[in-house]
């Protein structure tokens, strides 16, 4: 289990879809061709099947469409403020490249350097964060900065190391059928997991045009993210049952704050009351519970 909880934590999910310009360049498609069939050609060169009709496909061959982040700030005063960072923002939502989306989020890991968070994020997230930068030829230093020791500096691809949690990787001793998902994992410890989007569905939802549904997807995704690495902090004895309560609770008022402009957090928020029996979610000592 991991050892520390840093004073700055980004818990953080990322969603992307096929790439339409890389179908292009790699199998030639011409460049009047739909973005719907260029995908529909990448899924079928991928595997795709009548079971499986939009097969996983290497990441280096999809475009990032946003990254979210729950950051927990603990303060020197003691205090501990919790935000809700999205990317792309507001009315730069249809607008923002993904080249910007992963240069704004990438400086900052390098100028802030969080505690990173994920589920599957070195495989995956961080996998195809670094893939799509090289691709877009930026230049990200100090992200990318690897120290000699541990102690001289914070590295993001050390697998087990404090600087990258990968939950997956504490949550299962190996892959295959039985490593968990992020969704059983955490509906069966009473956390929102998938809501009304599967991670299948985004590239049609970015097809239709529903970017802020993605980012609503997105958005819970990194909720959930940030729970389960929670929910595992209080296991490995990083928070006591009361600061597990406290912690949860900031959670709670997160979402209620948000969701005055979110609505689909407000979805989430009941979920997460139906998941605790009908009540605001809370902690106590298992082992005493009546």
């Amino acid at each position: 289990m991991f050892k520390t909880v840093k004073n700055l934590v980004w818990a953080f999910d990322a969603e992307w879809i096929p790439d339409p310009n890389a179908g292009r360049l790699l199998y030639n498609m011409p460049a009047e061709a739909t973005d719907e069939a260029v995908m529909q050609e990448m899924w079928q060169r991928g595997g795709a099947t009548p079971e499986n009709p939009t097969p996983y496909l290497k990441t280096v061959m999809c475009r990032v469409v946003s990254i979210v982040v729950v950051q927990r700030l603990a303060h020197k005063d003691g205090r501990v403020t919790l935000n809700l960072l999205t990317l792309p923002r507001g009315a730069q939502v249809a607008s923002e490249t993904e080249a910007v989306i992963i240069d704004t989020f990438l400086e900052a890991m390098g100028e802030r350097q969080p505690q990173l968070v994920g589920f599957n994020s070195l495989a995956a997230d961080l996998r195809i964060l670094v893939q799509r930068a090289v691709i877009a030829g930026l230049r990200c230093p100090k992200f990318a900065f690897r120290p000699n020791k541990p102690w001289e500096g914070v590295d993001y691809f050390a697998r087990g190391g404090e600087s990258h949690l990968d939950l997956k990787d504490y949550a299962t001793p190996g892959w295959g059928s039985g490593s968990p998902s992020m969704h059983e994992l955490a509906v069966l410890s009473g956390i929102p997991g998938k809501l009304d989007t599967k991670g299948d569905e985004v590239a049609q939802l970015w097809l239709a045009g529903r970017l802020q549904d993605i980012i609503a997807y997105n958005e819970c995704d990194a909720l959930t993210t940030y729970l389960l690495w929670l929910r595992m902090a209080h296991f490995a004895g990083h928070f006591s049952h009361e600061q597990y309560a406290a912690e949860q609770e900031r959670v709670w008022q997160l979402i209620q704050q948000e969701s005055e402009q979110k609505p689909h957090l407000t979805r989430f928020g009941e979920a997460w009351v139906q998941l605790a029996g009908g009540k605001r979610p809370q902690v106590m000592d298992p082992l005493h519970a009546s």
